[in-house]
Formats: C-alpha cells, structure tokens, sequence
C-alpha cells in the first residue's frame, strides 16, 4: 500500500520531502510530508536491507561496525527472545517497553539515528508485507536482524533468493 503512493511522487515531491527532513522536528505537527518522507525512507530500507539478505549470506553479513557489541548486549539484555518469530508484545506492550527503553538508550551517541523509526519482518521467513511488518526503532531493527543472521533465521530467505536467481 505505501509503495503505491510512494511510486506516485514525482521529483518535485521527493525533493521537497527530502527538504522537509532535514528542518528541525520543532518545525513540524503530524505534517503530511514529514510522515510520507519518512515512510519513503523506511521502506527503501526495508526494500535494500530485504534485497541484501536475498543476496549475500546472513551469517557473513555485518550490518555496523559494532554488530558484536549489539549482539553482546542484545542478547544479554534479552536471552530468551525468540528473533524467528516476533511476538508483536514483546515489542509494544508496556512491560516490553520498559524493558528496551534503557537497552535503546545505551546507544545513544553510539549508534547513528538510533531512535530513528524502521520498519522490522515479524517473521523472518516471510517478506515485507502489511501483515508482517511491525515499527521499531533502528536499534531495535539492528539488534534482531544480526541476531536473525548469526543464529541462521534469514538463511531461508537467502535459500529462496538465490533459488530464485539461479532459475
């Protein structure tokens, strides 16, 4: 659905909503162009990010130069979190949020647009899809997906892709 209306924007539209992001947050209310510049953003990086585990190995790929430390502290913070299969509450509910607020937070200054809003696969054998797809902050979406890769819950998607691209 966003990318029917993301494909519809013409360049003067894309500029201006690339010029709308860079104005400070305080210049905006809910502004239209702000939110559809941000979904055109989160979804060519969902798009990309979808495209790069299609393409090369999950387990050889390296998301930031601090993947270990994420992926340390990730899994410190939350052992049990099973990363296949995303239960929307533990991401959203209260208790959830009370829990990866101060996880978010610990990367802060460390971690580029670490609060910034992406889009995260609930299940990381299917693609991106209304269904399957939940907002996360980028720290959150960086946390799962080296977990994702390191612990083999992508290798099916790079299975199909590749498939797909040796036909």
């Amino acid at each position: 659905m966003a990318a029917a209306g993301l494909a519809g924007l013409g360049p003067g539209e894309a500029a201006a909503a690339a010029q709308a992001l860079a104005l400070p947050a305080e210049a905006f209310g809910n502004d239209p162009r702000v939110e559809l510049a941000w979904a055109m953003k989160a979804h060519q990086h969902a798009q990309v990010y979808f495209n790069l585990i299609r393409s090369v190995e999950p387990r050889l790929l390296r998301l930031t130069p601090l993947d270990a430390q994420i992926y340390e502290r990730f899994r410190g913070a939350f052992p049990a979190l099973r990363v296949g299969l995303l239960d929307p509450e533990e991401l959203k509910s209260e208790e959830a949020k009370a829990k990866w607020r101060p996880f978010c937070l610990s990367f802060e200054g460390v971690v580029e647009d670490f609060n910034f809003g992406t889009l995260l696969r609930l299940d990381s054998g299917g693609e991106y899809s209304e269904e399957n797809t939940i907002l996360a902050t980028r720290i959150q979406f960086l946390a799962i997906e080296i977990a994702r890769n390191r612990e083999g819950c992508n290798d099916g998607v790079h299975s199909r892709g590749r498939e797909g691209t040796a036909a």
